[in-house]
């Protein structure tokens, strides 16, 4: 008898009221079994209210409010400390502004049945491809992802996406609860830690499309954390290898 697997989609938001509810409507219409697990940092356009309603109306949907806005990073660690602690099995991130399309979930997700510690929704490798992006956008996400990927010796194409679909056992072995990083700089923590501890990483092409609606949460700051984040990183990678030495020497 074959043992359910339980899959959760953590989707953080601020000010998000125009995209959520069509973001959550097409999970459960790719499966009605997801569980969706939105966390809302003190939203002022009424984002909450909306989940809640959308609760109330889906067993499978649950809302975390959070006082005030703290960050990307921190509400992804806050939704999947729920799903853990909830016994899910699978954590999906899903930006709620509807640039990632959950009609290629059951392609991540069966990734990870087959054995990935972690499938990224990729627009980087064959097949994967950006839509109504600038060109000097486009070229400044090229740019940071080889970048990263360069540095920190990652062979991973889209070391910044943010969709993904994560094992939750992964997710414990790798300590993601002490991943400090926000934005872009989350999602490259995130991967930097996973090939650090032997996981497997699968990439699956995706289009990424713009936000359908409302205001973009990029900043110049965090372009500014990620790349200051990579430095860091391959400072603790330098020292760790120079113990390891002392201590096989």
């Amino acid at each position: 008898m074959s043992v359910a697997v339980l899959v959760v989609a953590v989707v953080p938001t601020f000010n998000e009221v125009d995209n959520l509810e069509r973001l959550i409507r097409s999970i459960l219409d790719v499966d009605p079994s997801l569980g969706v697990l939105v966390v809302d940092d003190a939203s002022t356009d009424g984002t909450a209210e909306l989940a809640h309603r959308l609760a109330d109306e889906f067993e499978n949907v649950d809302v975390i409010d959070r006082p005030e806005k703290s960050g990307l990073g921190s509400a992804y660690r806050d939704g999947f400390g729920r799903a853990i602690a909830g016994g899910d099995d699978v954590c999906i991130q899903i930006d709620a502004d509807l640039s990632h399309d959950p009609a290629d979930l059951p392609a991540l997700l069966a990734n990870v049945a087959n054995g990935a510690d972690l499938a990224i929704g990729s627009r980087y490798v064959p097949g994967g491809r950006t839509q109504s992006w600038t060109w000097g956008r486009r070229w400044l996400s090229r740019w940071g992802n080889r970048y990263a990927a360069g540095v920190l010796g990652l062979a991973v194409n889209d070391a910044t996406a943010g969709y993904r679909v994560y094992r939750t056992d992964a997710l414990k072995w790798m300590d993601y609860e002490t991943v400090t990083a926000e934005g872009y700089g989350f999602q490259i923590e995130m991967t930097h830690r996973l090939v650090r501890a032997g996981g497997k990483i699968v990439e699956f092409p995706i289009e990424f499309r713009d936000r359908h609606a409302g205001t973009s949460k990029m900043s110049r700051g965090i372009v500014r954390e990620a790349f200051g984040l990579v430095g860091r990183l391959w400072l603790d990678d330098r020292t760790d290898r120079r113990r390891r030495r002392r201590l096989s020497g």
